[in-house]
């Protein structure tokens, strides 16, 4: 298992810029962990799937709704996932949370039955 925590929501008018921080503690080759992601979920909604990170190819995916908008990424030496959230619209508020899957989980990235491990999530609000 390892430990995720998430930092930097907050409050923001429509347009602005957020950056989100994910840090990683635990031993993740152990854990097999493979891929880390973004999901969020806003009151009365199922959670959805933001944007993935895959550690071995560094390939990133992203859902059609933040694609353009949202930039995925890994810093190994901090062992700290991020999301940095640009041109941001009411609609992207929610709790953000952050999510590592280990092998052996074959669904889909955008997929919640794929991950783990879950942070406690960040409140980011977008409003005027």
């Amino acid at each position: 298992q390892v430990q995720l925590v998430e930092s930097g929501g907050d409050s923001v008018q429509p347009g602005g810029s957020l950056r989100l921080s994910c840090a990683v503690s635990g031993n993740t080759e152990e854990s097999g962990i493979y891929v880390m992601s973004w999901f969020r979920q806003a009151p009365g909604k199922e959670r959805e799937a933001v944007a993935a990170f895959y550690s071995e190819t560094t390939n990133t995916y992203y859902s059609s709704s933040v694609k353009g908008r949202f930039t995925i990424s890994h810093d190994n030496a901090k062992n700290t996932l991020y999301l940095q959230m640009n041109s941001l619209k009411p609609e992207d508020t929610a709790v953000y949370f952050c999510a590592a899957g280990s092998r052996g989980f074959s669904d889909p990235w955008s997929s919640v039955a794929k991950y783990n491990n879950w942070g406690q999530g960040t409140q980011v609000t977008v409003s005027s």
